[in-house]
C-alpha cells in the first residue's frame, strides 16, 4: 500500500473497509527517513504543558509532510487538550496547519470545544525551537481508597448507576433511568444526583467520600463539556461547573472526587487485576478513553480519543459531530457497527434509532432476529437482510466485528505511539457478547500476525468476572482520600 509515496506493508485490511489506511503503521514508515526535527506544546490548564517532538521529511515530500503535521497536531490536541498549541521548527508547514484552527475554518469543532473547556481563546502559535514552552507535565494520584463507608456515583447518558460501598464491599447499588440529555433546566440533573446520593447514604451509617464517574472534560470537579448537560445553556455553565460539589453538600462535608469515566474504567481494571498501566476503550454511542499509567495514576489528559484520528483514508465516514474524517468515533462505536452494515449484505431500517440498529446486528450474530427468525434455518429474514439469505446475514455480522477487530489491532500501533501500553482493556455495548469475542481475538490475531514484537508485551482483553464484579462502582466509589 503507497499513500503519498511513503510504502506500508499491511496483511491484514478491514474485511469490509480494504480502503482503511492505518495512520500508526503509516507514521512509523514515514518517521524511518524523517530528518527535520519538530516540536509541538499542547498547554492546558494551570500552565500545564505536554511536548511532543518528531520529524518531517524532505520538501520533496510536501503533501505527506502537511498530511503528517496535520494529523499529528490533531492526535496530541485530543489525546492530551488545551488551549494553546506551539509548533517549532516547520514555519512553512505548521502556517498552512494554523489556517484550519480558527472558528469557521476545518477545525472550527476543535476550536469551539478547546473554548468552551478551557474558557478563554484558542491559540496557534509558531515558534523557535528555543521559545517552544518546556514540558511541565505532572501524573496525578487517583482512587484505590477502599477504606470506610463511601458512596459510587455513574452518570451515565440513559441510567444513572450509585453504589454504597463499605471496605471495597458494595453493600447496595441501583440503577435509575433518567434522560438528562433531554433537560434544558440543571434542577433536573441536579435533583437526580441528590436523590442517588440520598438513596446510597441511606444503607450505611454514614459516608465518608463520594466519588463520581461522569462522561465528558473535566477540570478538576467541573464538567467543562459534558453530554449529560447537553441541552444547557452556556449562560448557565457556571451552575453546572458545581453541580457535583453542590450536590455532595446535601449530604454533608464529606469530601468528593469527580473523574472522567474513561478513566475510572481503566482504574477499575487496575484494581481488579492488580496490574497497570492499563487503557480502557469503551465502545458504545462513541469511543471514550481512559487511561492509567505504570503507577496506577492519571495523567491529567484529556484522552478524547473519539476525536482523534485513525484512518487516513481522506473518503472515510465523516464524524456527525467533529464533521472530520477517519476519528475514532466511527471505528470503535455503534456508527461503525451502522456504518459497515451495507458492506455486509444487512439492510437496517433507517426508523431505528442507532441503539436498536446495533442490537438488529447483535441478534443476528447471537442467531436469532428481532421479529422471531432465525437467520441460520430460515431465509425470510427481507426486514433486515438484502441478501436474503439467513447464512449471509450470520456471515456478514461477524464480518462487522472482525473489521472493527482488524481496525483496533493497526490503532492500537498507533496508540502505542503516545501511550506505554500493556494492557488493554476493550468494554461498552459494542463489546458485549459474542461480536466483543470476535472483536477481541481478531484483534490479537493481526497483532501476532503483524506486530510479533509488539503483540508479545501487549495484553487486550474483555473484563473478566472480577472486574465485572468490581467495576465502575466500587473504582468511582474509591476516587476521593479520606483523611
Amino acid at each position: 500500500m503507497n499513500y503519498l509515496g511513503i510504502e506500508i506493508n499491511v496483511k491484514n485490511l478491514p474485511p469490509l473497509d480494504e480502503d482503511f489506511i492505518p495512520m500508526g503503521v503509516w507514521m512509523i514508515e514515514y518517521e524511518k527517513e524523517a530528518e527535520r526535527p519538530i516540536g509541538i506544546a499542547i498547554e492546558r490548564e494551570e500552565g500545564k504543558v505536554t511536548v511532543f517532538e518528531s520529524k518531517l521529511r524532505g520538501k520533496e515530500f510536501e503533501e505527506a509532510n502537511l498530511r503528517y503535521l496535520e494529523r499529528y497536531i490533531k492526535f496530541c490536541l485530543w489525546s492530551v487538550g488545551g488551549w494553546k498549541v506551539s509548533v517549532c521548527g516547520c514555519d512553512e508547514e505548521a502556517l498552512k496547519v494554523k489556517e484550519d484552527y480558527v472558528l469557521g475554518a476545518a477545525r472550527d469543532f476543535d476550536v469551539n470545544f478547546m473554548m468552551n473547556t478551557y474558557e478563554r481563546p484558542f491559540e496557534f502559535e509558531i515558534c523557535a525551537p528555543e521559545n517552544l514552552p518546556k514540558t511541565n507535565d505532572t501524573d496525578k494520584s487517583v482512587g484505590g481508597h477502599l477504606e470506610g463507608c463511601r458512596i459510587g456515583f455513574d452518570a451515565g447518558g440513559s441510567d444513572r448507576k450509585v453504589s454504597a460501598v463499605i471496605d471495597g464491599e458494595t453493600v447496595y447499588s441501583e440503577e435509575v433511568v433518567w434522560h438528562p440529555k433531554l433537560s434544558e433546566d440543571i434542577s433536573y440533573q441536579y435533583d437526580g444526583i441528590v436523590d442517588s446520593f440520598k438513596t446510597a447514604a441511606s444503607k450505611m451509617p454514614r459516608v465518608d467520600g463520594i466519588g463520581v464517574s461522569t462522561a465528558g472534560v473535566l477540570i478538576g470537579n467541573a464538567p467543562m463539556v459534558s453530554s449529560i448537560f447537553l441541552k444547557i445553556s452556556r449562560d448557565n455553565w457556571d451552575e453546572v461547573k458545581t453541580v457535583y460539589d453542590r450536590a455532595a453538600k446535601e449530604i454533608g462535608d464529606v469530601p468528593i472526587v469527580v473523574a472522567n469515566d474513561g478513566d475510572v474504567t481503566a482504574l477499575a481494571g487496575a484494581m481488579s487485576m492488580g496490574v497497570a498501566p492499563v487503557m480502557g476503550i469503551a465502545m458504545g454511542t462513541s469511543e471514550a478513553g481512559g487511561y492509567v499509567n505504570a503507577d496506577r495514576n492519571v495523567l491529567g489528559w484529556f484522552n478524547e480519543l473519539a476525536f482523534a484520528p485513525v484512518d487516513l483514508n481522506r473518503e472515510s465516514m465523516a464524524d456527525p459531530w467533529s464533521g472530520d474524517n477517519g476519528v475514532g468515533a466511527t471505528y470503535f462505536s455503534q456508527d461503525c457497527v451502522i456504518k459497515l452494515a451495507p458492506a455486509a449484505g444487512i439492510a437496517l431500517d433507517e426508523e431505528l434509532a442507532p441503539a436498536e440498529k446495533l442490537k438488529v446486528v447483535q441478534d443476528i450474530l447471537e442467531g436469532r432476529i428481532s421479529d422471531g427468525v432465525n437467520p441460520a434455518k430460515a431465509c425470510d429474514a427481507a426486514p433486515v437482510c438484502s441478501g436474503g439469505c439467513g447464512i449471509k446475514l450470520l456471515v456478514g455480522a461477524r464480518k462487522i466485528f472482525e473489521s472493527i477487530g482488524v481496525y483496533l489491532a493497526h490503532t492500537l500501533v498507533l496508540y502505542g505511539l503516545f501511550y506505554d501500553l500493556k494492557y488493554v482493556q476493550i468494554l461498552g455495548r459494542v463489546a458485549s457478547g459474542t461480536g466483543g469475542e470476535i472483536i477481541v481475538n481478531e484483534c490479537n490475531r493481526v497483532l501476532k500476525d503483524e506486530y510479533p514484537a509488539f503483540a508479545e508485551q501487549l495484553t487486550v482483553m474483555l473484563p473478566d468476572e472480577k472486574t465485572r464484579r468490581v467495576g465502575q462502582s466500587v473504582a468511582a466509589a474509591s476516587l476521593p482520600e479520606i483523611k
